[in-house]
C-alpha cells in the first residue's frame, strides 16, 4: 500500500488537513505500507515558499515522516505537457478562449431538464468545441477534453473501488453519460499549463500510489480521474474518501479559516494529541 497527502502551499494547514494527513498515515501504517507527501503547487500565482516550509514543519510536529525528496508539481511540467501532447495527437483536446463570465452567460437561460453542473462546476456549453484547431498543440491557452470524442476510446463502463465510510465499495461510471455529467473538462489552464485533474492522475501513477486518501469533497471528481486514467493507460488506484472536518455551522474548513490553522493551535500551546482529539484522528 502506498498512499499520500498532497497539500497546496497557498495558505496554512488547518484541522481538516491534519485529519486528512493523519488518516492517510494511519491507513499506511495499518497496512505496513508507505505514506508519501506531495506538494501540489501548479498555481504559482498563489504558491509561496513560506507556506511550503510551514507544511513540512506542521506535519513533522504532528509526528509524520515521509520519503524524500518530496515530489513538487512545479518540477513536472514536461510530464504534463507530454500527456497533453498525447491527447492532442488523438484529436481529443481543443483550445478554449471562454472566460467564466462567457460560460455563465451561455448557461443563463437553461433548457428545461438540462444538467448544467458536474464535479468540476458548470458543464461547458461547447462554445469553442467546433472551432478550427491549430495544427500544433498550443501554449498559453486553455485546453479542454472533447468528451464526446473521448468516450469513443473507452469501454461502456469504468469503475473504481471505494473504501471510505461514506460510499459503496464499487462505483460504476457509464461512459455514455460522461458528456452530460462531466462535460468537456479543462486539462490545461491558460496561466498554469496544466490542471488539477490532469496533474493528480499523472502524479499518482508516477508515485505508484495504490490508495488515494482524500476528502469527501473530491469524491465526485474521481469520475474525471478514472476517465483520464483510462485514456492515458494509467492504473486506477483504490480510493478512500474520508469525512470532512467542519466548523460549528457545518461548513467545511478552507484555507481562509486561519482561526483553525495548525500553527495557531501550536502557538496557543496545544499538543499533537489535542489536534487528534479535535479532529477525531489517530496520531502515528
Amino acid at each position: 500500500m502506498r498512499t499520500r497527502f498532497a497539500p497546496s502551499p497557498t495558505g496554512p494547514l488547518h484541522l481538516g488537513h491534519a485529519f486528512s494527513a493523519l488518516t492517510a498515515a494511519r491507513l499506511a501504517k495499518e497496512a505496513q505500507g508507505s505514506f508519501l507527501l506531495r506538494i501540489e503547487d501548479i498555481d504559482q500565482s498563489r504558491a509561496r515558499a513560506h507556506w511550503e516550509a510551514q507544511i513540512y514543519d506542521d506535519l513533522h510536529w504532528l509526528g509524520l515522516t515521509w520519503p524524500t525528496p518530496v515530489m513538487r508539481q512545479s518540477d513536472r511540467m514536461p510530464v504534463y505537457r507530454a500527456a497533453l501532447q498525447k491527447l492532442w495527437d488523438q484529436g481529443l483536446l481543443y483550445p478554449c478562449a471562454c472566460t467564466r463570465r462567457d460560460i455563465d452567460a451561455a448557461l443563463s437561460a437553461p433548457q428545461e431538464g438540462a444538467l448544467h453542473y458536474g464535479p468540476d462546476g458548470p458543464i461547458y456549453p461547447g462554445t469553442c468545441r467546433d472551432k478550427p484547431r491549430p495544427t500544433q498543440l498550443p501554449e498559453g491557452q486553455s485546453l479542454r477534453l472533447d468528451m464526446e470524442k473521448a468516450i469513443q476510446h473507452l469501454p461502456e463502463t469504468l469503475s473504481f473501488t471505494e473504501t471510505g465510510p461514506l460510499h459503496e465499495d464499487t462505483q460504476i461510471l457509464r461512459i455514455s453519460d460522461a458528456p452530460e455529467t462531466l462535460g468537456d473538462i479543462v486539462l490545461a489552464r491558460r496561466d498554469m499549463g496544466t490542471s488539477y485533474h490532469l496533474s493528480v492522475v499523472l502524479d499518482d501513477a508516477d508515485q505508484d500510489i495504490t490508495h488515494v486518501t482524500r476528502g469527501a469533497d473530491l469524491f465526485e471528481a474521481t469520475q474525471i480521474h478514472v476517465v483520464l486514467q483510462a485514456l492515458l493507460n494509467l492504473p486506477t488506484p483504490i480510493y478512500h474518501h474520508h469525512a470532512l472536518v467542519r466548523d460549528e455551522n457545518g461548513k467545511r474548513l478552507a484555507k481562509r479559516d486561519d482561526a483553525r490553522a495548525i500553527a495557531l493551535y501550536r502557538s496557543e500551546g496545544k499538543t499533537p494529541q489535542d489536534i487528534a482529539t479535535l479532529t477525531g484522528a489517530t496520531l502515528p
